[in-house]
């Protein structure tokens, strides 16, 4: 009886011990819907209007996990609140907002925007179940081909140092160039020689020929 009640018992965490390692949170971002389905191995299921990176700015595709999650958190870099912030790749995180009449179309510099309510309740699912236990997926094309990740890129960084040397080639070479409205200024406020002065006559052609030149 004993043997029985131990493999039972047994039994019993071994079932528990597979619903816990089953137990998570798969979300699913929908780019171009501008929608994230969140559901959950408990059987709990939600569907959130978002707002995504807005026209010159890109929400990165791929699949990820929760890298911290913040309660409480401020953007210094494009200045807003972010409640409840899922963060999932650098500084790219679902996140509460103010500006829930934008929801449902682009809005944001990269980042998914929640209803606040919608970001508490994803962090609190997040936290119950832990980040390796929670898998968030992106897909979905930005709404223009123009349109760049919020954190500078290697074409980015050498579109810069293109327009930076390109800035310097024009620097130097006004630099080597004749500035002539200069000259022409300082030209003409030059002091003009008194007619008596040494060297100086005035160029008269029909004396030159009577007189011959006459220096001083």
């Amino acid at each position: 009886m004993r043997r029985m009640f131990g493999l039972l018992a047994a039994l019993v965490l071994s079932l528990a011990g597979v619903a816990s390692a089953q137990a998570g949170v798969d979300v699913r971002v929908d780019i171009l819907a501008q929608r994230i389905q969140v559901t959950t191995t408990e059987g709990e299921s939600y569907n959130w209007a978002i707002s995504s990176g807005r026209k010159g700015y890109r929400t990165p595709n791929g699949v990820y996990r929760p890298t911290r999650l913040e309660k409480n958190w401020y953007s210094r870099k494009y200045g807003g609140a972010m409640p409840n912030a899922v963060f999932f790749r650098g500084g790219y995180a679902i996140h509460g907002t103010t500006a829930v009449g934008a929801l449902g179309r682009p809005a944001s510099h990269g980042c998914i925007r929640l209803h606040p309510a919608n970001a508490a309740k994803l962090f609190a699912l997040v936290k119950k179940h832990g980040a390796g236990q929670t898998r968030i997926a992106l897909n979905g094309a930005a709404p223009d081909n123009l349109s760049q990740f919020a954190k500078a890129s290697g074409g980015a960084k050498l579109k810069v140092a293109k327009l930076k040397a390109k800035q310097g080639a024009t620097v130097a070479q006004q630099r080597k160039a004749p500035n002539w409205d200069t000259a022409r200024e300082q030209i003409l406020l030059r002091p003009a020689l008194p007619a008596g002065a040494y060297g100086y006559q005035p160029y008269n052609v029909q004396r030159y020929h009577e007189t011959g030149p006459r220096w001083r």
